[in-house]
């Protein structure tokens, strides 16, 4: 397929020379088309994952060229058409696809990419019909931890919940209520857990919810590498994942909790970030196992950090 091997990490995360986010905007700005036009398909990693921050990126004020996402904006405003992609391996799991299309097509209309509300009005009736009695979105051959392009069933659950919400929140009002319960009562006792945990309650009022977001909040403050970054367990080694996840649930803080050890997490684990970022603006992939080798999970892993950074910019200590 002609796609490259990945430079080595910036050694400097101080060197100046464009901003993290312009140069991991500039990285996906070539690989986001590139799958489907010498694959005749388009991927959950380039075209959702990727996509997305690249969406995001647009909507924070970054130059995005055109024809970066022209063919992927095509290919999310046909939902009816999302079934017969091609692929293989886990992006074969159509609930999986339908979580990933949505939350890209709800970003790309949120940044006025695609301009059809209606599209995303189908997309959603369609993911709402996915959701398991019990409120998640159940995946197949789930990990746990998840993966940055095959995540897992709570980061699942939540990304087709803020979609849902941002479709229509009345409309989908009891399915939202569904996963916000599901969510509720997840224990936060991994990183990705806990990464969702914030992310969720931070919509969700009321006692019970800040009680979660504190127990959340101990976890990732008590599992901080001395790098910055965090693993997907408490003894685990620092991934790029990871510690974008964790980034993009202290991002949601807000000033309800510690607000100033917050900064100093986030600002800590951005310096992770950056440390870690490719001479090219990509990352390397986080693989379950780690060490593995896949341009999915890189692409996939790649677009999380970018979320992340892009997420938390004003919120570290200037």
């Amino acid at each position: 397929m002609g796609l490259e091997t990945p430079t080595a990490p910036g050694k400097d995360p101080d060197a100046s020379g464009p901003k993290p986010e312009a140069r991991a905007v500039a990285f996906l700005s070539r690989e986001v088309p590139r799958w489907s036009r010498e694959n005749r398909c388009f991927s959950c990693h380039n075209n959702g994952d990727a996509a997305r921050a690249l969406y995001e990126a647009s909507r924070a004020g970054f130059p995005v060229p055109a024809e970066a996402l022209t063919d992927t904006t095509a290919w999310l405003a046909r939902p009816s058409g999302w079934e017969h992609n091609g692929g293989d391996g886990p992006f074969s799991d159509k609930r999986l696809a339908r979580v990933a299309f949505t939350t890209a097509l709800a970003s790309a209309t949120r940044a006025g990419w695609a301009r059809d509300r209606e599209a995303l009005h189908l997309a959603a009736r369609r993911l709402a019909q996915d959701q398991a009695e019990d409120g998640s979105w159940t995946l197949e051959g789930e990990e746990a931890p998840g993966s940055p392009a095959a995540y897992g069933r709570a980061l699942a659950t939540f990304l087709a919940r803020e979609s849902l919400a941002a479709d229509d929140p009345v409309r989908f009002r009891s399915a939202v209520d569904r996963a916000d319960g599901w969510l509720m009562r997840r224990a936060a006792d991994a990183i990705e857990r806990a990464s969702v945990v914030l992310m969720a309650t931070a919509a969700i009022p009321g006692t019970e919810s800040a009680i979660r977001r504190r127990e959340a909040l101990a976890l990732l403050r008590r599992t901080q590498s001395g790098d910055g970054g965090w693993g997907p367990h408490e003894t685990s080694p620092p991934e790029v994942f990871d510690t974008a996840l964790a980034l993009l649930g202290l991002a949601r803080c807000g000033d309800t909790l510690s607000a100033d050890r917050v900064r100093r997490m986030i600002a800590r684990g951005r310096a992770f970030l950056i440390a870690q970022q490719r001479d090219d603006g990509s990352w390397a992939e986080t693989t379950r196992p780690a060490g593995a080798t896949s341009y999915a999970q890189r692409i996939s892993t790649t677009g999380w950090a970018t979320l992340a950074l892009l997420a938390t910019r004003d919120a570290a200590p200037r």
